[in-house]
């Protein structure tokens, strides 16, 4: 389903009806004011060609696998060993399908798919709470825990606007947790939101808006279409409200998607094969996956698969005896789908988390918050598989080569796409602020 928020919790426009009231008066509508206002990302597009840079962009479309919570590094791709049992944990390691890279026993089929990955073992910053640290990474710009900066789907979706009948940012089933409601969009407002895809693997999942019911008749939709001009003439009495200002464009856009066979096509899972299906593993991260492959071969440019849960302060062991075998199966499926399919070349993978968890396992058996080192993976659009890059100390408490900050990492997606990072963009009181203010590309993914 759809689920768009137009406002921040405090945001209220000077003639005293706030965005949020605005929107649950649009919501009487059939239709909703949630998809016209999903499609006025559109008008950023003519803005961005001067941001653009100049050489070909490697990616089309970038896929973040996003791990709420934070994943043990110790106890997936940065396995200690040779350290106490306090710290190493109960995980072995085997070998994968790349010479001397090894990752933890859980992970097996990951293991056979490393020569497709880089896989990063050095990320770090100096944040342990959750909030802040996820509009941080997922930013790249830090902030307050109220989601202070724009994350980077919403950026994409400011710059690129949209190809053909698919929203440019879609999070599935929902943008990941410990931020606030528009701690994606941040200023650049709710048309820069992602469209929020729901659960594909519940039985009754469908995306709302996007199928045209049977009982539809044209004097139905054309009363949803009259009650839609009648929202669109109380806005045009709603002074200093950007997501009323262009509304007429995309109330009209909203029908053409609802209608279009290439937004319901993009949602098809049963399209899809039982074999492949059950390869990605029938649970919700798996056909979260499966919907993202499916996602980005339609044109979407941003999609985030939000895989929350890893925040294991207790009994951590109990809890990635059931998760890590779920992530497993259902991201190397992605992988090597995309790769079998000739997607991943033009496909930037990006899985992580908001930071990694500390050496020492906890009188409760488990292992807190901790942003000095973190794993990440990267994969496709020219990233260098079965390599590694960074390192961190004998009890994987810190960074000890080649750090590399939030920062780099959201540069590095912009660039992918052939945004230009250091691009200055105007916020909606007139203020010039750069789209991340420090990092670079991290060369080293690309050999």
């Amino acid at each position: 389903m759809i689920d768009i928020s137009l406002a921040s919790r405090h945001a209220t426009q000077c003639n005293g009806l706030s965005r949020r009231g605005f929107l649950r008066l649009g919501a009487l509508a059939p239709l909703g004011l949630s998809l016209p206002s999903v499609l006025s990302w559109e008008s950023a597009l003519a803005g961005s060609a001067n941001g653009l840079i100049r050489k070909g962009p490697r990616a089309k479309s970038v896929l973040l696998v996003y791990l709420g919570g934070g994943l043990s590094h110790h106890d997936s791709f940065d396995l200690k060993p040779g350290a106490i049992e306090e710290i190493r944990g109960k995980y072995t390691e085997i070998p994968t399908n790349v010479t001397g890279l090894k990752v933890g026993n859980l992970l097996p089929k990951m293991a056979q798919t490393m020569d497709k990955v880089c896989l990063v073992r050095s990320c770090a910053h100096d944040n342990d709470h959750h909030e802040t640290a996820t509009n941080w990474v997922l930013s790249g710009k830090f902030g307050t825990p109220f989601g202070d900066h724009p994350a980077m789907g919403a950026i994409v979706a400011h710059e690129t606007g949209f190809v053909g009948k698919v929203p440019p940012y879609i999070a599935v089933p929902k943008n990941p947790s410990f931020t606030w409601e528009l701690g994606k969009s941040a200023w650049l407002g709710g048309r820069y939101e992602s469209f929020k895809a729901g659960n594909p693997n519940d039985k009754s999942w469908k995306v709302r808006d996007l199928a045209c019911p049977a009982q539809l008749t044209p004097k139905i939709l054309e009363r949803r279409r009259t009650l839609l001009q009648a929202v669109d003439t109380l806005s045009a009495h709603i002074r200093g409200n950007d997501q009323m200002a262009t509304y007429d464009e995309f109330a009209q856009k909203a029908t053409d998607m609802i209608l279009s066979p290439d937004a319901q096509n993009a949602f098809a899972l049963e399209k899809e094969s039982e074999a492949l299906r059950d390869t990605y593993g029938r649970s919700e991260f798996g056909q979260s996956c499966l919907l993202a492959r499916r996602l980005v071969e339609s044109g979407v440019r941003f999609v985030t698969v939000n895989y929350g849960g890893w925040d294991h302060h207790a009994k951590i062991f109990e809890s990635l005896d059931k998760k890590l075998p779920d992530f497993d199966r259902g991201l190397s499926a992605l992988i090597n789908d995309l790769h079998e399919r000739g997607t991943l070349k033009e496909t930037l993978v990006v899985v992580m988390g908001e930071f990694g968890r500390t050496p020492k396992i906890n009188k409760d058996a488990g292992r807190d918050h901790w942003g000095q080192a973190a794993s990440m993976l990267f994969a496709g659009a020219g990233v260098h598989g079965g390599h590694v890059l960074g390192a961190t100390d004998k009890n994987g408490a810190f960074v000890t080569d080649r750090p590399v900050r939030p920062a780099d990492v959201c540069w590095t997606v912009y660039d992918a796409l052939g945004i230009d990072p250091g691009k200055t963009i105007i916020t909606p009181e007139g203020r010039p602020t750069l789209i991340l203010d420090e990092g670079s590309v991290v060369k080293e993914l690309y050999g």
